[in-house]
């Protein structure tokens, strides 16, 4: 990674500080956001960075568009989980516009905006490691696709508003959020 790599991550967390406060960015935040921020940029310019020499492993040298990374592990998951990538992309392009250092107000964190409880259900130990995030992700679209025995609209609405708020409408709740949401991610995916 270049020094216009080292200057993006700076960057990245100097946005995170400001819009959070440098307390949202401690040790153990910072870490773990560092962490995301030099996976991406590894994925970003192909192959993995050798922590000690700072050399790439396994890369032909060519460069990878940024989202390829992503697209890759949406791929992966979508076919782990027996789900159409198509869909799961769309859900994360509403969710964080592919962003693995996105962060919602409410603590939604990830490619997937998961919220930590979930994501520890799920069996993610990291919420910043895309790789993680999109699997678990992935894993919840899953079972609320089963939840609601394959309706798309009810398993976009349950991941949004939660399941019991689907069960409880028989349906897109009529928040607008999720409404809004939901035609959001039924547009993408078509």
């Amino acid at each position: 990674m270049g020094s216009s790599g080292v200057t993006q991550i700076i960057q990245r967390i100097q946005n995170i500080q400001a819009r959070f406060g440098s307390a949202a960015v401690g040790t153990a935040n910072f870490s773990k956001l560092l962490e995301s921020e030099l996976q991406t940029k590894t994925g970003e310019f192909g192959g993995v960075v050798n922590s000690t020499t700072g050399k790439k492993n396994g890369s032909s040298g060519q460069l990878t568009s940024p989202g390829a990374n992503i697209s890759g592990l949406i791929s992966a998951s979508a076919n782990k989980y027996g789900l159409d990538p198509k869909l799961v992309s769309a859900v994360a392009q509403a969710e964080s516009g592919y962003r693995a250092d996105a962060v919602s107000g409410s603590g939604a964190v990830g490619v997937m905006q998961l919220m930590p409880e979930t994501a520890a259900e799920l069996g993610v130990n990291n919420v910043y490691d895309p790789a993680q995030n999109i699997d678990g992700g992935a894993k919840y679209l899953k079972q609320m696709l089963t939840t609601f025995h394959g309706d798309v609209s009810k398993a976009v609405a349950a991941y949004n508003a939660g399941p019991q708020a689907v069960k409880n409408y028989n349906g897109v709740p009529p928040y607008a959020e999720t409404q809004n949401y939901v035609s959001k991610v039924l547009d993408l995916y078509q």
